[in-house]
């Protein structure tokens, strides 16, 4: 995907059971995809981090989690062991597992966690890492997705479009 590009739709499990659809929040104001999985050290260290931004926005952006990754490969983050990492993280159901990797490939991600943020029109306004320090929240000092969401609901131009997302790749089914 590339800044300016369309949400693409999509429908994936939840940790909840039900089937989440990405248009039930198309009149909200922004929309964010992070691409995550329960065993990536640094999805792990971002816990507390995804955890305050789901606190703070949950309102006013529709928020999924996504991991695309194969449980074959990777146990860990199997469907069954989503479910306390979604309790764990507060998002609840919308933590969603992509079994087929449709929406990964789709989105073109290719790292956890992997940030795309869309606006009130569909539209990829940021795409990249969550904020610039994967390992240490103390040492953070630019919050990308965070000042992506308020300039969205602030309906002003994103400043920082695109960074590089750190993590470990995404495990495809081989």
């Amino acid at each position: 995907m590339h800044i300016g590009d369309s949400l693409i739709p999509f429908r994936l499990k939840g940790t909840d059971g039900r089937i989440h659809d990405v248009a039930d929040f198309k009149d909200w104001p922004a929309i964010a995809i992070l691409f995550i999985c329960n065993h990536c050290p640094h999805v792990r260290a971002y816990v507390t981090r995804m955890r305050e931004l789901f606190e703070k926005y949950s309102d006013r952006v529709g928020f999924f989690l996504i991991n695309p990754n194969d449980a074959k490969q990777y146990p860990e983050d199997s469907f069954q062991n989503m479910v306390p990492m979604a309790e764990h993280l507060g998002i609840h159901g919308n933590y969603l597992h992509d079994e087929m990797q449709e929406v990964a490939a789709v989105y073109g991600a290719q790292r956890t966690p992997e940030a795309f943020l869309f606006d009130s029109e569909k539209k990829l306004i940021y795409h990249g890492a969550i904020d610039d320090n994967t390992e240490n929240p103390d040492n953070v000092s630019i919050r990308y997705l965070e000042a992506a969401i308020d300039a969205a609901l602030d309906h002003e131009e994103v400043l920082v479009k695109e960074t590089q997302a750190r993590g470990c790749t995404v495990k495809w089914k081989k």
